[in-house]
């Protein structure tokens, strides 16, 4: 067998990466008790299929699932043949919820509408995972790395106070993450960013306002970031400047060029060719 480990550290979150051959990790209640450390995983396959098990709790684990397990509780996670396993680990005391709550969450996470908010997040974290984890902001990438983490749980558990608490705790949270998930949607709209969230148009803005931004030149500068990434990416190289324009949400090549010069004071054909 071969395995190849990589770890980076975002403040009080650890972000794995598990590539190699087929394997299996087993720890039992009996292991738990000789650990100091209680803590909370999230895991997912970006390659293979893994298998996870829980008190009796079986699922496959793909690109697009999540399993939650807790060392206190004893897990078993597996794959055959090569696979790539992403995980982050944090202690569960970060996450201010009774133990009850967690282990409750752990065989319901695919009923979650937070769920692929969560995994579009892992997934960009372990993307660019060098960068960011050496940037200033990776502290607070984790918070928002445990409030989504906190919102899934809860989302899945018996409504009660702790669960409109933590939902209203990290409601920005949630609706920058959904709007991530949507940026290459040209139909991405406040109002339906809004509704999906069920609340009115004045408390989205009134929230964005509260919290220091616009919601428009968020989206337009998120939008303008992944557009500068893939012109200058060999994996987009065959493709014309207005299909990476239109692949990101604009769907006017006029204002694209013109919000891009402003942001970066070259035009995107510019750009492209010198980075070349």
């Amino acid at each position: 067998m071969w395995k190849r480990l990589e770890a980076w550290s975002f403040g009080p979150l650890t972000l794995f990466a598990t590539h190699g051959s087929g394997m299996s990790i087993r720890r039992t209640v009996h292991n738990a008790r000789f650990d100091s450390m209680n803590t909370v995983s999230i895991i997912t396959q970006s390659q293979g299929r893994g298998a996870f098990t829980w008190n009796g709790h079986q699922q496959y684990v793909g690109p697009g699932t999540l399993a939650l397990a807790q060392k206190s509780a004893g897990y078993e996670y597996g794959w055959s043949g090569p696979g790539l396993s992403i995980a982050f680990m944090v202690d569960a005391d970060r996450f201010g919820l009774p133990e009850h709550l967690v282990r409750e969450a752990v065989p319901l996470l695919s009923n979650s509408s937070i769920a692929p908010l969560l995994l579009h997040h892992i997934h960009a974290l372990h993307q660019n995972a060098d960068r960011l984890s050496a940037e200033a902001g990776a502290e607070k990438l984790a918070s928002a790395t445990l409030e989504l983490t906190r919102a899934l749980i809860v989302s899945v558990t018996r409504e009660g106070p702790v669960r409109r608490k933590v939902a209203e705790d990290t409601l920005v949270t949630r609706i920058l993450a959904y709007v991530r998930l949507h940026l290459a949607d040209p139909e991405l709209t406040p109002r339906r960013i809004a509704w999906a969230h069920g609340i009115s148009l004045r408390t989205l803005y009134r929230l964005c306002e509260e919290n220091g931004f616009s919601l428009e030149q968020w989206i337009i500068r998120r939008r303008l970031e992944g557009c500068r990434r893939d012109l200058t990416s060999a994996e987009h190289a065959h493709r014309t400047i207005e299909a990476v324009a239109r692949s990101w949400g604009f769907s006017s090549p006029v204002f694209f060029s013109r919000r891009f010069r402003q942001t970066y004071g070259t035009t995107p054909s510019d750009w492209r060719r010198h980075s070349r």
